[in-house]
């Protein structure tokens, strides 16, 4: 009974998460172009925000998590700081303030998401059979955001980051009930590094490590290409309802997440990240025909397969940091995986796909999206044979890395 009641609360906790997330992110470019009348320019820099506040901060707050307070009570401070900050977005016009206030909330929020995993970890008896069941519940939080967001039609509106602020004062109070775990006490004295959370990349001494996380930040370069310009292509190239179709996807990632521990269990660490790089390159192959002989068909049959991609790839890193990672860093590793992914993977992707798509610039609103397709999937193809060559997968699962 006990155990039923933690993950109804685990899962109640990822729905909230992404929940928070997928009310304000999707239709931020919306508002700032429509409403505020921001430039191409100053909304990249807007979405950035994101991938520069995960380069940053998650592995310092995980740290603070793993040597000083419980990761819920850290996680309910940064969500109570947030909502403060989003309620404040929705009121600034101006991008000189609008800039630094997002950058200091993404800050706050980009932290939690490797909280949630670790809390997750943390509870479960068998993290891989039963984790991918708990993070479904963050897609459909995602995706109810999203259609709750389209259904109120406030996509162009700041009403977008009050339900984003409201939903943070209800994770704020949820967190306060999730089964706590005190940090391990530290014995001896706690240096500089540790208080800024360096201990984390030791465990780069680890070459299995090492090489997983250095490999998933070069696979979420190509990321980088799917996430800001897939809407662009659909629209330009005549799909019509881009964003519903885009939202397959997001179903198939359900779908998998809730198949993940069958496969997981066949295939492993190397054999479920080997899937999800190659089933990307299929993704932005079938793009780039799609963009070849101007068939929606390869189009359509490409968006299911992110979020395939999307779930074997980084549910199993994660899954890959909590196996390895002794008990007193696993706030800390969870954060640098995500510091690796969502930071400077995510931000290359972005500079390097920018830099793509102007070079293939035709016109005013014309692209050469055949060259543009064929860079993320040369790139991921080549991740992909380097992954392959390289990474080989320890005998022994049950061996943590110890600091």
């Amino acid at each position: 009974m006990g155990l039923m009641k933690n993950k109804a609360q685990l899962s109640a906790m990822m729905f909230i998460q992404y929940f928070i997330w997928g009310s304000w992110y999707v239709t931020m470019g919306t508002y700032l172009g429509q409403t505020l009348n921001f430039t191409g320019a100053q909304i990249g820099l807007a979405y950035g925000t994101a991938a520069i506040a995960s380069m940053i901060s998650p592995f310092i707050v995980g740290m603070i998590a793993d040597r000083f307070f419980s990761a819920n009570r850290v996680m309910a401070f940064l969500n109570l700081i947030g909502a403060v900050l989003l309620f404040c977005i929705s009121q600034i016009h101006e991008f000189s303030l609008f800039f630094p206030v997002l950058f200091i909330y993404t800050i706050c929020y980009m932290p939690t998401t490797a909280l949630c995993n670790s809390i997750s970890f943390a509870n479960l008896n068998d993290p891989g059979k039963e984790f991918s069941r708990i993070r479904l519940l963050g897609s459909i939080g995602w995706i109810g955001a999203g259609v709750l967001v389209s259904f109120l039609k406030i996509e162009h509106l700041p009403d977008p980051f009050i339900i984003a602020g409201a939903a943070s004062v209800l994770g704020t109070i949820w967190s306060l009930f999730l089964p706590y775990k005190a940090p391990e006490k530290t014995v001896g004295k706690v240096s500089i590094g540790k208080v800024l959370g360096f201990d984390a990349f030791k465990l780069m001494k680890n070459r299995s490590f090492s090489l997983l996380l250095i490999f998933s930040a070069l696979a979420c370069i190509p990321l980088g290409f799917y996430d800001s310009f897939t809407n662009l292509f659909l629209n330009n190239v005549g799909v019509k309802h881009a964003a519903a179709a885009m939202s397959s996807g997001q179903v198939a990632e359900i779908i998998f997440l809730f198949t993940f521990p069958f496969f997981f269990a066949k295939l492993r660490y190397k054999g479920s990240i080997s899937v999800a790089i190659f089933a990307w390159m299929l993704l932005y192959g079938l793009f780039a025909l799609g963009a070849y002989t101007e068939s929606s068909t390869f189009i359509y049959m490409a968006l299911p397969i992110h979020g395939f991609c999307f779930t074997f790839f980084f549910v199993t890193g994660q899954l890959y940091v909590d196996d390895k990672s002794s008990s007193n860093l696993r706030n800390s590793a969870q954060g640098l995986i995500a510091f690796a992914t969502y930071g400077v993977g995510k931000y290359m992707g972005t500079l390097i796909a920018g830099n793509v798509v102007s070079t293939n610039t035709i016109g005013e609103n014309s692209y050469n999206w055949l060259n543009i397709w064929l860079v993320p999937f040369i790139i991921i193809t080549v991740i992909f044979i380097c992954f392959i060559l390289s990474f080989k997968e320890e005998n022994s699962t049950k061996e943590s890395i110890e600091i």
